[in-house]
């Protein structure tokens, strides 16, 4: 049923929407914007069919989902890279289960990001 599907979008819960969307668009570079609903206002980024939402709803850690962004490589470089701004990475660059490469780290609100690159992809760029 599911198969036939396409994921269109991930929402995020965020305490504080201007701290998440500060993080995702200038720590992370994603093209993330304020938006009002006709709840309040929520951020939205869009990322090559994919829709990122981020919802300003008190939520423990754990209650939004895991991303996963697949590189086409360099995957130490980004892990350098976000731990000079200050990111905390959860779990260094290890091997994925299908031999790639992948690391976790945490927003503000402690959502667990991921990246992952194909093991045939260079780990630096």
């Amino acid at each position: 049923m599911l198969g036939q599907c396409r994921i269109g979008a991930i929402v995020f819960f965020v305490g504080e929407l201007a701290r998440s969307l500060s993080f995702y668009r200038d720590t992370l570079g994603l093209p993330v914007n304020a938006v009002d609903g006709h709840d309040g206002p929520f951020g939205i980024a869009e990322l090559e069919g994919m829709t990122l939402v981020f919802i300003p709803r008190p939520a423990k850690a754990g209650d939004s989902p895991v991303v996963v962004f697949t590189l086409d490589g360099g995957i130490d470089d980004y892990a350098e890279s976000l731990a000079e701004r200050g990111v905390e990475i959860v779990v260094p660059v290890s091997e994925a289960p299908d031999g790639g490469w992948s690391m976790d780290f945490v927003d503000p609100d402690r959502n667990v990001l991921s990246l992952y690159q194909p093991a045939d992809a260079p780990r630096r760029r």
